[in-house]
């Protein structure tokens, strides 16, 4: 038995007290504070719950130390979980906004679109074309409206043939 799991001796002692207006120590012992706290301001209510524990006691122990156990292993299981288990996405750095345009681009055969960055990043439309639009005026990238209108960016890094046949069409 683990020197932390309640015994029956010591249960015992803590209801004796009840008898010289002490009730519910046991329960604070057994790790029932609310009732314990219950039986301390009604005496035990009246004497029967004090009773009644006294011939429920080693059920009531074992019960406490099955709860014990049960939150040992659970405090283990949790802290191998911690140390094992990689820290969330969120503590990794986040990756820039020019840095995922040019992922992108490169995994785009060299060409993006406001809409596809805002969707990537979860950002809006607005804040994608505005990233854009500065690496245009860098001369990081070439901005193209395809004949249906729609408006593409073309980084010649990233440009491989399938690219550029695609800006041929525009």
């Amino acid at each position: 038995m683990s020197s932390n799991e309640p015994e029956i001796r010591l249960a015992y002692l803590f209801w004796f007290a009840s008898w010289f207006g002490f009730a519910g120590l046991h329960r604070f012992y057994l790790g029932k504070p609310v009732s314990g706290l219950l039986y301390l301001v009604t005496w035990g209510f009246g004497g029967i719950g004090t009773i009644y524990d006294a011939m429920t006691m080693p059920r009531l122990v074992h019960r406490a130390r099955l709860e014990r156990r049960v939150e040992r292993v659970l405090d283990e299981e949790t802290r191998s979980y911690r140390i094992a288990s990689p820290p969330p996405r969120y503590a990794q750095p986040r990756e820039s906004i020019e840095h995922a345009i040019l992922r992108i681009a490169n995994e785009n055969h060299g060409i993006v679109t406001p809409s596809k960055i805002a969707l990537e990043r979860n950002i809006s439309v607005e804040a994608a074309k505005a990233e854009l639009e500065r690496l245009n005026t860098n001369h990081i990238c070439e901005m193209r409206v395809t004949r249906s209108g729609v408006i593409v960016y073309a980084f010649h890094d990233f440009l491989d043939d399938e690219g550029r046949s695609q800006l041929e069409d525009f």
